[in-house]
């Protein structure tokens, strides 16, 4: 592929924009300047510098986004910061979304890709694909409430109840829950419904994937193969 589509492929702009990059010196491979636009180079593997920022080459991107509290899952955010603002400009330029959506107040794991059929995959109800949430609660968690979410609550607006895949107390107001479906507010209307309150909501796995004990909230990461097949795995 010729240096010029390697960066427009990347988001760093329109391919005007790429080639001016290229022609004025900002971009290194290995090493050494490149100015040539039309040079081909073997994206296999490749790793290249725009103004001494290292990119590695994705034909499409996988990421995982530790998300802070405060931060909509929008690129026109209404009330809050969006999280693309976290995130180098490149990503949004590319077309790279969140695969959903998690609430300005809920912290935790979120995908983010430009792959529609990685989109779709997890977020299609059809594809129950579980999802583990930590939920901090207002009043002490009791068996009660325990056995109502893992039977089934009904959400107003349903049809029929809900149930939670698991749902088991860490402590007197911490509560593992693990769901297939995304439905608006799911995990704290559930929670609600069960008669407690969600304080506060963690979403701490998908699939077969756990949010890496080691990526700081507001931080994000490239997911590598094994962590896209944990992610299958679900």
């Amino acid at each position: 592929m010729n240096l010029e589509s390697i960066l427009f492929t990347q988001g760093f702009g329109s391919r005007r924009q790429c080639r001016a990059l290229i022609a004025r010196g900002h971009v290194t491979i290995d090493g050494e300047s490149a100015t040539d636009p039309d040079a081909d180079h073997d994206t296999n593997a490749l790793n290249f510098t725009v103004d001494g920022v290292t990119w590695p080459y994705h034909a499409a991107a996988y990421i995982v986004l530790n998300k802070p509290a405060g931060y909509e899952c929008s690129r026109d955010p209404q009330h809050h910061r969006s999280v693309f603002s976290l995130l180098p400009a490149q990503f949004a330029t590319r077309g790279v979304q969140c695969v959903g959506r998690l609430d300005q107040d809920t912290t935790g794991l979120l995908l983010l890709s430009d792959d529609g059929q990685f989109v779709h995959a997890f977020t299609s109800p059809k594809r129950k694909v579980p999802k583990l949430y930590v939920a901090t609660t207002r009043h002490p968690l009791d068996d009660a409430q325990l056995g109502a979410l893992r039977e089934g609550v009904l959400l107003h607006g349903e049809p029929k109840p809900i149930a939670a895949v698991a749902a088991n107390a860490r402590g007197d107001h911490e509560l593992e829950l693990t769901v297939l479906e995304g439905k608006y507010h799911q995990v704290k209307r559930m929670i609600a419904a069960a008669g407690n309150r969600c304080e506060a909501l963690h979403r701490d796995s998908i699939g077969g994937y756990t949010l890496p004990a080691e990526l700081a909230p507001g931080a994000w990461q490239w997911l590598d193969e094994t962590a896209l097949g944990l992610l299958r795995k679900g």
